[in-house]
């Protein structure tokens, strides 16, 4: 199987390119300077002429809050971007898996989101998301739509590697507490991508690490990891203001996973300290200095 990436120098994009790679897939990996999704013509070009079997659509604009003053660009990478994609997947009888996010929910109340419940975005990165995710739908028969949240892995910036950071540098820290959601850690969830990818099982999906916190319970964990000693203090929405409304309620059910066949991620904790010993093994293993 051939599996094309986009946006595969991101924090998700180099966790498929290298699972890809070890089941010994022909993997083509771009990003922008090999093919830029809002260009439509360059999109159907390079997905003709690499044929893959599965596009695994991975690039998009994350910047939540930047979104909401430039959102002309955010829709054209995440709904027009995407679209591109999905036309050109089409042309080439490919299967494509659309990453997209909690964000297309309003966040109201406390119950789980299915992948059936009505999407109702609050802000532009959402809204444009959720565009994507239609424009999709309307194209391909043969798409997978996963939406994630709280994403954090290797490669890139994450809420992890920032609360780390800060924790060498402050003694106290302020983090929120009623946002409700579920972190996802990339390495966890690229091989279910891939065994996506390698089935038939079309639709969409909720696919983060098992359990719910929230982000002051994620902070916590990830300094009782570590063995950090920095106070944590929890704060309200209202006492952290945004320029993008962030939904309070990111629970996302993920029982589609099981019903259809494939392997629900690992609880969020055993992800958190996956990541944790790779990581400072990661720091180690390139040579640089130990606290």
């Amino acid at each position: 199987m051939k599996i094309l990436v986009t946006g595969a120098n991101g924090q998700l994009g180099r966790d498929v390119v290298l699972e890809a790679g070890r089941r010994g897939f022909p993997v083509v990996a771009t990003d922008l300077s090999e093919m830029d999704i809002t260009d439509p013509a360059a999109v159907e070009k390079t997905v003709l002429a690499e044929k893959p079997d599965c596009v695994i659509h991975c690039a998009a604009y994350t910047a939540v809050d930047r979104a909401e003053e430039e959102p002309e660009v955010c829709e054209r990478i995440n709904a027009a971007g995407t679209g591109n994609v999905a036309a050109a997947c089409k042309k080439a009888d490919a299967k494509m898996i659309y990453l997209s996010t909690d964000y297309v929910f309003d966040g109201k109340g406390e119950t789980f989101f299915t992948p059936e419940s009505h999407p109702a975005p609050v802000s532009v990165y959402g809204r444009t998301k959720y565009q994507g995710e239609t424009a999709v739908q309307a194209a391909l028969d043969k798409y997978f739509i996963v939406r994630i949240s709280w994403v954090f892995g290797l490669y890139g910036k994450n809420f992890v590697k920032t609360m780390i950071d800060l924790a060498g540098a402050r003694e106290e820290i302020g983090v929120v507490c009623d946002q409700i959601g579920s972190p996802t850690y990339t390495k966890h969830l690229a091989p279910l991508l891939l065994d996506m990818a390698q089935s038939e099982k079309y639709g969409v999906y909720h696919a983060t690490n098992s359990g719910v916190c929230s982000w002051f319970d994620f902070a916590c964990e990830i300094f009782r990891l570590t063995g950090q000693t920095v106070r944590v203090r929890a704060l309200s929405s209202e006492a952290y203001p945004s320029k993008a409304r962030r939904p309070k309620n990111s629970r996302l059910s993920k029982k589609k996973l099981a019903a259809m066949g494939f392997s629900p991620l690992p609880e969020w904790q055993e992800a958190l300290r996956d990541f944790i010993a790779e990581y400072y093994w990661e720091d180690n293993g390139d040579g640089k200095d130990q606290d």
